[in-house]
């Protein structure tokens, strides 16, 4: 995996795709549980997890791990 992972909804359901992925690489039923599932994606390979509202607006951009993040704010 090399891109970032984006949590978005979509035709009435929560999915996590991979930047540069075609197809969402899982699908929920909640936000919560996408966005749980796309923490744990981004985790893993150290990437960003952006994470977006119904509307398509971005809610949360988190880098993983922390200290890889390149904005010197904290949160």
């Amino acid at each position: 995996m090399q891109g970032d992972v984006e949590t978005y909804h979509e035709n009435g359901t929560w999915k996590n795709k991979v930047e540069g992925n075609t197809q969402a690489s899982s699908t929920h039923d909640t936000k919560g549980e996408a966005v749980a599932r796309g923490r744990e994606m981004a985790v893993e390979h150290g990437v960003e997890h952006i994470i977006r509202n119904m509307d398509g607006t971005i809610s949360e951009k988190n880098t993983y791990p922390r200290s890889s993040d390149p904005r010197n704010i904290r949160g």
